[in-house]
């Protein structure tokens, strides 16, 4: 992400967050608008075009998106006020508006970990994520798989999010799609992703300790995503962003036999 890029996106945040009564018909249209850029070379390029005075690229958007609720367009208008690095990056922009928007439209949905439990369950199956995927299939029909696959039980937040990041997944695979949006709605509700590999289930308790010694460690809040991965052994592996912890029976035998190799 360039420098550009990096001013814009928070100017961007900064008009969303002073918004109010975000709902997620706002988050509907900036995915709509994300998706109406990115297919047209002709509107992302005068919206993205550092040589045009800003009023005239917040006057595209007046044209373009004028059906649009005011916080919609009102967001749109600083993110094409704002200089971005290339046309992309202001789509993807649009696009992280548009999770973050959901994010805030339902603040007490789950929706890291229903995000991440869709993320699995793609992992696990190749041709569900060749068909998600695929430049081939229709939207539509991938918009009625994704429903299918989210049962009755996820939040609208979530099938909204998925539903609109496979309509136009821009040549990106569908998990690292799933990651990015997790990462941002984590961002928006100021924490941090833990993904925790475990050989069983952890408990409640235990979920409840861990988090909060994380959360002291991290000097923040953090949420956990539980990965059963019977290779673990026991005790515990732990990833946030870079880092890792690895407290696990394997971990140790593993650093066990090098020390007894060397």
């Amino acid at each position: 992400m360039g420098s550009a890029t990096t001013q814009a996106l928070a100017a961007s945040i900064e008009t969303l967050a002073a918004a109010t009564d975000v709902t997620l018909d706002t988050a509907q249209e900036l995915f709509a608008a994300a998706r109406a850029v990115g297919e047209s070379s002709q509107l992302s390029g005068a919206l993205a075009d550092p040589s045009a005075p800003a009023e005239a690229r917040q006057n595209v958007v007046a044209a373009v998106f004028g059906g649009y609720s005011q916080n919609a367009q009102r967001v749109l208008k600083t993110v094409v006020a704002e200089r971005w690095s290339n046309a992309d990056e202001l789509i993807d922009g649009i696009e992280e508006l548009a999770i973050r928007a959901a994010a805030i439209a339902e603040p007490a949905a789950d929706i890291e970990g229903e995000l991440f439990d869709f993320s699995r369950v793609v992992a696990g199956n190749a041709e569900l994520e060749l068909a998600l995927g695929s430049r081939l299939g229709g939207a539509d029909a991938k918009v009625t798989l994704v429903e299918r696959l989210l049962d009755s039980g996820a939040s609208a937040p979530s099938k909204l999010i998925v539903s609109s990041l496979v309509r136009q997944p821009r040549e990106r695979r569908v998990r690292q799609l799933l990651s990015r949006a997790i990462r941002i709605v984590s961002s928006q509700r100021d924490r941090v992703v833990a993904t925790v590999h475990s050989a069983s289930p952890l408990s409640e308790s235990q979920r409840t300790r861990l988090s909060d010694a994380l959360s002291r460690r991290y000097d923040g809040r953090v949420s956990l995503n539980v990965v059963i991965d019977p290779s673990v052994v026991g005790g515990l592996r732990v990833q946030i962003a870079d880092d890792v912890i690895d407290g696990s029976i394997s971990a140790r035998l593993a650093d066990l036999r090098q020390k007894l190799a060397g």
